[in-house]
């Protein structure tokens, strides 16, 4: 999950949200772990390929598992982070991204799952500038 500070400074922060036009969903970047690659890597890695933005990890905030829509059992290790660098670029896999606040990223995301570990996120103040202790998310639903 990728946070900055708001451009108005009133200490609100926005999250990336990403459009996936071969799934038709709204979502938080996300991808499949490589070969020898550790859970924090292939995150970052992800959300380089998705939205454009090298970030930094700021800390562990959970994951969630759930079955794909061919039925495979997934699961989603998720950091907070923070961008350095870069800009998006639309593709095949990921055609917008929106930086919205938590509220609207709540009413634009399409599963529940996401929505969870954001109001979870939100709940534990990581979404601010002042970081709190990880809260880990455990999602069954889809």
């Amino acid at each position: 999950m990728v946070r900055r500070p708001r451009d108005d400074s009133d200490q609100r922060l926005e999250v990336v949200v990403i459009h996936r036009p071969g799934r038709e969903d709204w979502s938080f970047p996300k991808g499949k772990l490589d070969p020898g690659e550790t859970l924090e890597e292939c995150a970052l890695r992800e959300v380089t390929e998705e939205t454009g933005l090298e970030c930094r990890t700021v800390r562990f905030i959970g994951s969630t598992a759930y079955r794909d829509r061919r039925g495979r059992a997934k699961t989603v290790a998720y950091w907070l982070m923070e961008p350095l660098k870069g800009e998006f670029e639309p593709s095949g896999e990921v055609d917008e991204l929106r930086w919205v606040e938590a509220s609207e990223a709540s009413q634009i995301l399409t599963y529940s799952r996401d929505r969870e570990l954001l109001a979870a996120v939100v709940e534990s103040g990581s979404t601010s500038q002042g970081l709190n202790a990880p809260t880990p998310v455990e999602s069954k639903a889809g």
